[in-house]
């Protein structure tokens, strides 16, 4: 299975979780897709569109459970980003966790996967 991780304000997540779908962050809805990023971008994510802020959670999602609607796109340097043209339902979420800041400022990731 292969995850991909959105970086989400922790009370904008909750409201997703009552709703029973996520819809994006307004920047997601901005640009017509929910932004998300591998494990090897994840931390670059954090620290070039969240830095400094507190109460986000880390979201990981089953790439594959989003079928044709994820799509790899060219962003920072060429790189290749998952993006998602949809909502997320709530069935491809593996798990929530926080995602404080370290002593440093940054954010702590600990290990990611399953």
């Amino acid at each position: 299975m292969t995850l991909v991780y959105k970086i989400v304000a922790e009370a904008e997540w909750r409201a997703a979780e009552q709703k029973g779908v996520f819809d994006g962050s307004a920047v997601d809805r901005a640009d017509g897709f929910i932004h998300f990023s591998s494990d090897e971008q994840a931390a670059e994510t954090a620290a070039r569109h969240f830095a400094g802020q507190e109460g986000l959670l880390l979201v990981a999602i089953d790439a594959d459970a989003l079928g044709e609607k994820l799509k790899w796109e060219p962003s920072r340097g060429g790189a290749l980003f998952p993006h998602l043209y949809g909502a997320l339902a709530p069935a491809a979420v593996r798990w929530t966790r926080p995602l404080p800041l370290g002593a440093d400022g940054k954010h702590v990731f600990g290990t990611l996967g399953e």
